[in-house]
């Protein structure tokens, strides 16, 4: 991936060096059980040790500081679904666009990769609210909810976008 600038802002792939910065960023949205802000962590080692081989990953840096990240990758057993792993942004760089500009980017990788279809799974608490107000702002569509997902009182809602439909040679076969 090439670096894209936009404005202050430098949208390239993250490295290993950017793993602890990661964590603070995880951990500070204040949304996240340990065991999740693990699994963020390997999602994001995998995409940085291997990029694109299970997982790609975009960072977002003002100057060399990392305020935000999105990890994507091709669903397995798919015909060019990709499912957005994760998407986290420093809380002090709220409201400056920052998710905007990477889900932007994210949805421009996946489908220079041949993606049709972009998975968002996100939680159905209140404190998620402005997250799924977020996805439905970009124009991602509620397409399933599925009551006390992970646990009682916090249900799993599912968002979709459709891509440029790609080309035949292209689709990923997972």
């Amino acid at each position: 991936m090439t670096a894209l600038s936009s404005g202050t802002i430098t949208l390239r792939a993250p490295r290993a060096r950017d793993r602890e910065r990661v964590g603070e960023i995880v951990r500070a949205a204040g949304v996240f059980r340990p065991d999740e802000i693990a699994v963020a962590l390997e999602v994001f080692d995998g995409a940085v040790q291997s990029p694109g081989v299970d997982y790609h990953a975009i960072g977002a840096f003002e100057e060399d500081r990392l305020l935000g990240f999105a990890c994507f990758g091709p669903t397995p057993c798919t015909l060019a679904t990709w499912d957005l792993y994760w998407i986290a942004i420093d809380p002090d760089a709220h409201r400056r666009g920052i998710g905007r500009l990477l889900m932007t980017a994210s949805e421009g990788a996946i489908a220079a990769h041949g993606g049709r279809l972009v998975v968002v799974e996100t939680a159905s608490r209140d404190d998620y609210g402005p997250t799924r107000t977020f996805y439905e702002a970009i124009g991602y569509a509620r397409a399933a909810d599925i009551p006390e997902y992970y646990a009682p009182g916090d249900g799993l809602i599912v968002y979709v976008k459709t891509l440029a439909p790609p080309t035949g040679e292209s689709l990923h076969h997972g």
